[in-house]
C-alpha cells in the first residue's frame, strides 16, 4: 500500500492539489530535467492525482519540489487531466497558501521556479497571494477563421504562462447556467484555431461584459483536457493584459478586475518588459482557501489504483 500526502485547495474556484510527500523521486537537476523524467516515467503519478476515482476532469495538481541547495528556488510542476502545464496562475496562488498552511513559507516575497520560467509569489496574508507571473506578450492579433456551426470568429493569439486564443463574444451569456453551450463553442474554436496553424493553443479564453459592479470583463476559459476554469484563470489573465497593453487599452500599473464564470476576481495589472518591446510582466493578485490535508492511497490489488487514464 503507496501513500501520497496532498493538500487541496481552491483558488477561485478552482481546485489545485500539491503533492507533499510521496510523489516521484525526479532526482537532482534543473526544472526541465525533472518534468522530462515525470513526463516520461512517472505519468502514472498525475493520472492517480488528479484522475477519476480520485479526481475529476477539473482538477490541477502540482508536485512541489523543495530547492536542491540552499540557494536555490524550489519549484513546481503543474498538471491536469491530460498533461502538463508550462505555468498555473491559480495553481501557484493555491500552492502558497499551502506552504504557508504548512509552515514553510512565511508572509513575503518567494521565488517559484516552472518550466517556463520563475515567477515571484508574495503571500500577503494567510489566503491572498500576488503573482509576478512569466514575461507575456501577444503573437498576431485579430486573426480570422471559420469555425464549425459558428461561421467567421476573430480572436488573438497570446502567451500567459500557456498558449492562448482570446476572443471577445459581447453578445453570448457567459453564466454559468450556460457552460454547456460555451465549452461547445470554445472547443469548436480550439480545433478551428489549430487547423489554421497555431497548434500550440491549448486553452480558449472567450470573453464578454462583467456582470457584478467593479469588475472590467467576465471571461470562460476551456482548458485542455475540456474542463472550464472555474477562476478567472491567471495564465490567462496574464494573455489578456499583454493583448491590452498591445492595443494601449490599458496602461502600465493600472488595475484590471478580471471575474471568472462564477463571478470570482482577479486583479490584474502589469509593467512593461525592460529590454523586449510589446512584452508584458503581468501581475496577478487573488485567494486560495485550504479545503482537505489528505493521504491518496495506491492500493496495489486496485486496477485503477493509478486513475482512469484520459487519452
Amino acid at each position: 500500500m503507496q501513500s501520497i500526502r496532498v493538500i487541496d485547495s481552491h483558488t477561485g474556484g478552482e481546485p489545485t492539489r500539491i503533492i507533499i510527500e510521496g510523489g516521484p523521486d525526479l532526482g537532482q537537476g534543473d526544472i526541465q530535467s525533472k518534468l522530462e523524467r515525470f513526463r516520461n516515467h512517472f505519468d502514472h503519478y498525475r493520472s492517480a492525482v488528479v484522475n477519476e476515482p480520485r479526481g475529476s476532469d477539473v482538477m490541477v495538481g502540482g508536485l512541489y519540489l523543495p530547492a536542491d541547495h540552499p540557494n536555490e528556488n524550489p519549484g513546481v510542476l503543474f498538471f491536469n487531466n491530460v498533461g502538463f502545464l508550462g505555468m498555473c496562475g491559480h495553481g501557484t496562488i493555491g500552492l502558497m497558501v499551502t506552504l504557508h498552511h504548512l509552515g514553510i513559507v512565511d508572509l513575503g516575497k518567494q521565488t517559484i521556479v516552472t518550466p517556463v520560467g520563475p515567477v515571484v509569489a508574495t503571500l500577503e496574508s494567510r489566503n491572498q497571494v500576488r503573482i509576478e507571473n512569466v514575461p507575456s506578450y501577444r503573437t498576431i492579433a485579430q486573426v480570422e477563421i471559420e469555425v464549425d456551426g459558428l461561421g467567421p470568429v476573430r480572436g488573438d493569439v497570446a502567451w500567459g504562462g500557456n498558449w492562448f486564443f482570446l476572443v471577445d463574444l459581447p453578445d453570448v451569456s457567459l453564466h454559468q447556467s450556460n457552460v454547456e453551450a460555451l465549452t461547445d463553442k470554445a472547443w469548436r474554436i480550439r480545433q478551428a484555431i489549430n487547423a489554421q496553424g497555431y497548434p500550440e493553443v491549448d486553452h480558449v479564453e472567450l470573453f464578454g461584459p462583467a456582470l457584478s459592479e467593479g469588475a472590467d470583463s467576465r471571461n470562460f476559459v476551456l482548458c485542455p483536457g475540456k474542463a472550464y476554469d472555474r477562476s478567472p484563470c491567471g495564465t490567462g489573465t496574464s494573455a489578456k493584459l499583454a493583448c491590452l497593453a498591445a492595443d494601449g487599452k490599458l496602461i502600465e500599473g493600472q488595475p484590471w478586475v478580471q471575474e471568472s464564470i462564477l463571478g470570482s476576481r482577479f486583479e490584474g495589472r502589469f509593467r512593461w518588459h525592460d529590454n523586449e518591446k510589446g512584452i508584458v510582466i503581468p501581475e496577478i493578485c487573488g485567494t486560495a482557501y485550504i479545503t482537505a490535508d489528505s493521504n491518496l492511497l495506491i492500493d496495489d490489488q486496485d486496477s485503477l489504483r493509478w486513475g482512469i487514464r484520459v487519452e
